[in-house]
């Protein structure tokens, strides 16, 4: 099988692209090897998303482009696999749809994709198997491909509800992972000295620990991550708001190895909408955490996500969002327009928004983040930011990012590549910045 080449088509969040290089890990262990091209491909997998009606319809659309690679080599594999899969009705959707496809299983049994791709090797039977709960694995081979920033989940599923969300439906309820197999799989990572970013992986990773019932907390699993030997720095994602308390805020200030960017989504600025869409927390509560966020990492980088468009949102609670974004004034947000997903409460709520007015509001939220965006790329000349080296790009000239993700070239330098340096930000094209080693 020393010829067989795979292609795994990722979409969605990070989640989605650590789950892939699991998935290529299994594929990597049977002899297959990395295509770009699905053409060259003995197998196509689809790592599927489900959090908007539009990611949907395009993963629906090029699962059907597949057909004509299938006619011209019929023992092409595909699969397909993730959240959109992990709904029953949609999995059934797609074998009816798409006889070509030859596995359908879900977010809650990838670790048997092995399994299932060597049963269809020897019997060619089409297999749909999709499983109600995740049950923890943690002998999964991994081929990670996300180059010098090794991803690692420490809990899956959520518990949160929030009445526009798919996730708890199809990830299912929260489970922590052992903190031990954690920090056992760190530092793996980190002893090979190829990784130097560490981002941890979670739903809510706030609320890690919780379904343990002992005294085992996000804020104690970053220190102790923090305390390991390495030269690295740590990352989370995502945060929720509610669950964020004052000793994970504490971590993130006194240890220099975890990362000064938090990215918490608030969604709203209206209390009105955040009621409706169950988030648990105020405008008020949020402005307070952020306030005590400053107050505690004064070179906090933030970012956000925003809802626009949800039922029944006026133009004030639109206004509401926008003077949110204005107080907080984020380093970057993402926003995106309500997407009704079935079998979530909002999808039934009265008062759905129009597209074009969501399209409106969108707009006017992504043109205003620009605008705070700029005004703080400003702020950063003549600011010292402790960045890594990249990449060389030529004899004398480095490109290394910032904490908060900010590219700077810096000239007539010699720079180690993967190195943590102090640069000192001197002048700015467009978003582009400029530096020095500040030695």
């Amino acid at each position: 099988m020393n010829d067989k080449k795979y292609c795994i088509l990722t979409y969605g969040c990070q989640m989605n692209v650590h789950e892939s290089e699991k998935l290529a890990g299994f594929l990597e262990e049977r002899g297959f090897t990395e295509t770009n091209k699905q053409e060259n491909a003995d197998i196509i997998v689809f790592n599927t998303c489900c959090i908007r009606k539009s990611a949907e319809e395009k993963i629906l659309g090029n699962i059907g482009a597949v057909k004509p690679l299938k006619k011209n080599n019929p023992d092409l594999i595909v699969a397909v696999c993730g959240c959109m899969s992990q709904q029953v009705e949609m999995a059934e959707h797609i074998k009816k749809t798409f006889p070509f496809v030859n596995i359908i299983f879900g977010t809650h049994n990838l670790d048997k994709f092995g399994e299932y791709l060597d049963n269809y090797i020897n019997t060619h039977k089409r297999i749909l198997d999709i499983k109600d709960k995740t049950i923890l694995n943690e002998k999964v081979p991994m081929y990670r491909t996300s180059g010098y920033n090794g991803w690692v989940n420490i809990m899956y599923g959520c518990n949160n509800f929030c009445t526009y969300c798919i996730v708890p439906y199809v990830r299912g309820r929260e489970i922590s992972r052992q903190p031990n197999d954690i920090i056992d799989e760190i530092e793996g990572l980190l002893s090979t000295s190829k990784y130097k970013i560490i981002t941890l992986l979670g739903q809510n990773v706030n609320s890690y620990g919780k379904d343990m019932g002992n005294d085992v907390t996000f804020a104690k699993l970053l220190n102790k991550i923090a305390d390991l030997p390495y030269d690295f720095k740590l990352k989370f994602m995502t945060s929720h708001p509610k669950d964020l308390t004052d000793d994970v805020i504490d971590a993130i200030a006194n240890n220099p190895k975890i990362s000064k960017t938090l990215h918490l989504p608030v969604q709203s600025g209206s209390n009105r909408i955040l009621k409706m869409m169950n988030r648990n927390y105020t405008v008020e509560h949020y402005l307070d955490i952020i306030d005590k966020i400053k107050t505690k990492i004064p070179n906090i980088s933030l970012t956000s996500d925003f809802i626009v468009g949800f039922p029944s949102e006026t133009e004030e609670d639109f206004e509401a969002t926008c003077d949110l974004v204005k107080k907080v004034g984020y380093n970057s947000i993402f926003a995106f327009m309500y997407s009704p997903r079935p079998g979530t409460p909002a999808a039934k709520f009265d008062n759905q928004i129009d597209i074009n007015e969501k399209n409106r509001r969108v707009n006017i939220l992504l043109k205003l983040e620009k605008e705070i965006s700029n005004q703080k790329t400003k702020e950063m000349l003549g600011t010292i930011e402790n960045c890594i080296v990249e990449k060389k790009l030529d004899d004398h000239n480095y490109l290394v990012k910032t904490d908060n993700g900010k590219t700077i070239i810096v000239k007539n330098s010699d720079l180690k590549e993967l190195s943590f340096v102090n640069i000192k930000i001197d002048d700015r094209i467009d978003d582009q910045l400029f530096g020095t080693l500040v030695k």
